[in-house]
C-alpha cells in the first residue's frame, strides 16, 4: 500500500469526536493471512479512491468467532462476540463492511441475540453500491473480454442469498463471465467452511478444492473470481495441485477491479 493512505482506528476517530461512514472488519485472514492482506489493501485502496469516510478497529478487533462456532465450540464464540460486541456498541458502530463472508454471515445473523445490531455488508455489495451511487467508476481495463469464472462462498451465496453483486461487478469489468455447471444456489463448497480451513481433510477419494478446482477448469478460465479469502486460499491450492498456476490465477472481485485501473 503507497505511503499516502491512511487508515484511521476508531480509537483516533473517538479521540476527535468522529464517527466514520462505515467500519471495515478486516478479519483474521485479512490481518493476518499474506495472500489475503493483499485483498484487505485493495479493498482500502477503493474505498480511498472513493472518497468514503472509514476506519478499523486495529488491535481492539478480535475473530469474529466463526470457526470456533462450526467446529462446535459455543462457549468460545459467545466469548469471542461478546468482546467484540462490546468494543461494537462502545464505538456506537452502525454499519460495518467486511471482505470475509464468514465474518459478514457471523456479525449479521449471529450477533443480535448476543446484542449486537449492525447494518453488515459484504465488501462486494459495497463495492457495488459505491458504482451505483457513481462513486466508484470502472471499466474493462486489463480484464476485459477475460474469460472468467466466479466461484460462490457459501456464507455469501446459499447463506445470505447474495449471488448478483459479485457477478454486477464483474459485469462492470466487461469480462466473459463463464458459469459452473454449480453455481449460485447450486455452488459447490471450496472445502473450508466449517472450520475445515484450519485442518486436514479426513479421509476419502478426493478433497472438495480440487473437486471444484477441475469444475472451473471445465469452464476454460483466464482467471477464478473469488469472493473470500477462504476459498481464494483453496482454489489456489486446487489450481497448483493441477500444476496449472502459470495459466490461471485465483483474485478477489475486490483486487480485480483495483488491479483494472491500476489504483
Amino acid at each position: 500500500m503507497s505511503e499516502s493512505i491512511q487508515v484511521p482506528t476508531m480509537a483516533e476517530y473517538m479521540a476527535q469526536g468522529k464517527q466514520p461512514e462505515v467500519l471495515f472488519w478486516v478479519g483474521c485472514a485479512g490481518s493476518f493471512d499474506d495472500r489475503a492482506k493483499k485483498i484487505t489493501k485493495a479493498f482500502v485502496k477503493l474505498l480511498h479512491n472513493a472518497g468514503v469516510d472509514f476506519a478499523v478497529l486495529g488491535t481492539e478487533e478480535s475473530c469474529s468467532g466463526d470457526p470456533a462456532k462450526r467446529a462446535g465450540n459455543e462457549f468460545l464464540f459467545q466469548m469471542q462476540a461478546m468482546m467484540n460486541i462490546q468494543v461494537l456498541n462502545g464505538y456506537e458502530i452502525k454499519k460495518i463492511v467486511t471482505a470475509c463472508p464468514h465474518c459478514f454471515n457471523t456479525l449479521k445473523n449471529e450477533y443480535p441475540e448476543l446484542g449486537g445490531n449492525y447494518d453488515v455488508v459484504h465488501h462486494t455489495q459495497f463495492l457495488r453500491d459505491l458504482l451505483n451511487e457513481g462513486r466508484l467508476k470502472v471499466e474493462g481495463g486489463k480484464f476485459k473480454g477475460k474469460r472468467i469464472t466466479f466461484h460462490d462462498p457459501c456464507y455469501l451465496g446459499r447463506a445470505n442469498n447474495e449471488y448478483e453483486a459479485p457477478r454486477e461487478l464483474l459485469r462492470k469489468l466487461e469480462v466473459e463471465l463463464v458459469e459452473m455447471k454449480r453455481c449460485k444456489s447450486r455452488g459447490l463448497c471450496c472445502g473450508a467452511g466449517g472450520a475445515q480451513m484450519f485442518k486436514e481433510p479426513e479421509k476419502g477419494d478426493k478433497d472438495v478444492n480440487i473437486e471444484r478446482t477441475e469444475e472451473a477448469l471445465e469452464t476454460k478460465p483466464d482467471m477464478i473470481a473469488a469472493g473470500c479469502p477462504f476459498c481464494n486460499t483453496m482454489m489456489t491450492d486446487g489450481i497448483k495441485a493441477k500444476e496449472k498456476e502459470e495459466e490461471i490465477s485465483v483474485m478477489d472481485v475486490a483486487e480485480m477491479i483495483a488491479n483494472a485501473e491500476d489504483l
